[in-house]
């Protein structure tokens, strides 16, 4: 079901629920992130107010104990409705009628720890062996399914217009570029469209959202004088200022440590903080627009339980004019009153080591930007970018999927990447840097002896993150146009092959993560 922000999909969900419980089957509904599970359990609680008592969820937040009866009420069928996150698609549903994923793009339906699983595949799977019904909904559907509809596997269902028949937002694409010239240099966290924008908005009592897919305060803290970073202890990553805290964080493994006042190489107390984040984003605002009132959506604000619920009911009632947030806020919120989107910083995930770094961020795009204007006032999103002339971008301002997919396709289709072939990453981690290498050049050698035809074997390279909470990482990047000689073959050297008691090998088939 491709259906633009705002064109229906939930009532298209709804109703086809419906249908399933006439049958008297069951239903299954998936959703990206724990978060967004409560807004749904209350759209189908409302709907199906004869059988609130029905309807169960499933997630990784729940108590062990609410999960042990959350798992027995659907294993003896008093539960006829599941929601919830990637895990949920093992529900013991009996007599299931109807499997819904929602927004089945999201990289978050597949598990990157043991037992590694693509949720929207297994339901897919999982549907077939029931047999069952089931709804892939997106307004950006991934280039797997998108290439599976195209192949006729999957029915191909068309939402090109919103529910009540309002036009999509106008998008604006503001080259950041000309905006350093306008300020000297400096760091342009707001071009003077979009603080025009949120001034014309505040006057006329509409709302507006800010997204920013960086939290805390600064990126990195950096000497003038030595060019020293303060990174982390434990892996390869600038540690994160964050105010609130005084703290600097590593957003890998967590570690804090104290914010120096003069720089721990040289002495300089010339040391500064360089880039930005949510914090730094909400501490400008307060400066530029005094008298509106904020809230910030990100993983350091949202700490405490209800936090979320309790901000997203503040704005829905205008206690708030301006949101401030991480991806969080990115998909399936729906504010009529929000007229303004701004996206800050639309390169940050676009030039990255991922072939699907692109893709990742025309869907984020063009999520954030179907926020606004949902309601029967006219929507606009402003998107600040360095790079504004690629096809990510240029795509999403158009609200263009057929056209972003099949220039994105052709790319695919000449290099061999998904949906063309099955990509798998075989990773080496230990302490010891050197042993890491040398364990997965010696798998490299037995891979390639007997090689079968069709795969295609990389180097041994260090992984985009080399090291991570201690351990240092190496990878091998494999293509096969079948997924089973990949991996018999793989498995087969694995079995044959005694590794170092202090390494640690992980084959990720399909992998989302690269690094």
């Amino acid at each position: 079901l491709l259906g633009v922000t705002g064109s229906g999909k939930t009532e298209v969900y709804l109703q086809a629920a419906q249908a399933a419980l006439d049958l008297d089957k069951t239903v299954l509904v998936l959703v990206p992130e724990i978060a967004l599970t409560p807004q749904t359990v209350r759209r189908f609680k409302a709907r199906f107010s004869h059988l609130t008592d029905q309807v169960a969820v499933l997630h990784s937040n729940l108590s062990q104990g609410e999960r042990f009866d959350e798992w027995h009420r659907i294993r003896k069928g008093t539960a006829r409705i599941v929601i919830g996150a990637r895990s949920a698609v093992f529900a013991p549903l009996p007599n299931l009628g109807l499997i819904v994923i929602d927004e089945e793009h999201e990289s978050t339906y597949k598990q990157e720890n043991v037992p590694r699983y693509q949720a929207r595949d297994v339901a897919v799977l999982r549907a077939a062996f029931e047999p069952c019904v089931i709804v892939l909904g997106s307004a950006t559907p991934s280039l797997e399914s998108w290439q599976n509809t195209l192949a006729g596997k999957y029915h191909l269902l068309r939402l090109d217009k919103r529910a009540d028949a309002h036009s999509m937002p106008l998008v604006r694409v503001i080259d950041m570029r000309l905006e350093k010239q306008k300020q000297k240099g400096q760091i342009a966290i707001l071009s003077d469209r979009l603080r025009t924008a949120l001034e014309q908005r505040l006057e006329k009592g509409e709302q507006s959202i800010l997204f920013l897919n960086r939290r805390g305060f600064a990126r990195s803290l950096q000497c003038h004088g030595c060019g020293h970073v303060c990174e982390c202890p434990h892996c390869a990553v600038a540690l994160t200022y964050h105010r609130t805290d005084e703290r600097l964080v590593c957003h890998v493994c967590g570690h804090q440590s104290i914010v120096p006042k003069k720089c721990p190489e040289c002495k300089n107390p010339g040391i500064a903080l360089q880039g930005y984040g949510t914090q730094k984003v909400e501490e400008v605002l307060r400066k530029v627009l005094p008298e509106a009132r904020f809230a910030r959506i990100d993983a350091d604000a949202m700490r405490r339980k209800n936090t979320l619920k309790d901000i997203l009911k503040k704005f829905k009632s205008q206690k708030i004019d301006v949101l401030i947030g991480t991806q969080m806020i990115a998909k399936g919120l729906h504010f009529p009153n929000v007229t303004l989107v701004g996206i800050l910083n639309a390169d940050l995930g676009l030039h990255v080591p991922d072939f699907r770094a692109g893709e990742r961020t025309f869907q984020l795009i063009t999520q954030v930007a179907g926020r606004a204007g949902r309601g029967e006032l006219e929507g606009e999103v402003i998107v600040q970018t360095f790079t504004p002339h690629s096809p990510s971008i240029q795509f999403a301002r158009k609200h263009d999927f057929d056209g972003y997919a099949e220039q994105e396709m052709e790319m695919r289709r000449q290099f061999s990447f998904p949906p063309f072939a099955h990509c798998g990453v075989l990773t080496a981690r230990s302490t010891h840097e050197r042993r890491a290498e040398f364990t997965l050049q010696t798998l490299h050698l037995r891979l390639k002896e007997n090689l079968p035809p069709g795969i295609s074997l990389g180097e041994v390279l260090p992984s985009p993150l080399i090291r991570s909470h201690d351990q240092f990482r190496f990878q091998i990047t494999l293509r096969s146009h079948k997924a089973r000689p990949l991996t018999n073959h793989i498995q087969t050297i694995l079995r044959k092959t005694s590794l170092p008691e202090d390494v640690t090998v992980v084959f990720d088939m399909d992998a989302y993560n690269f690094s």
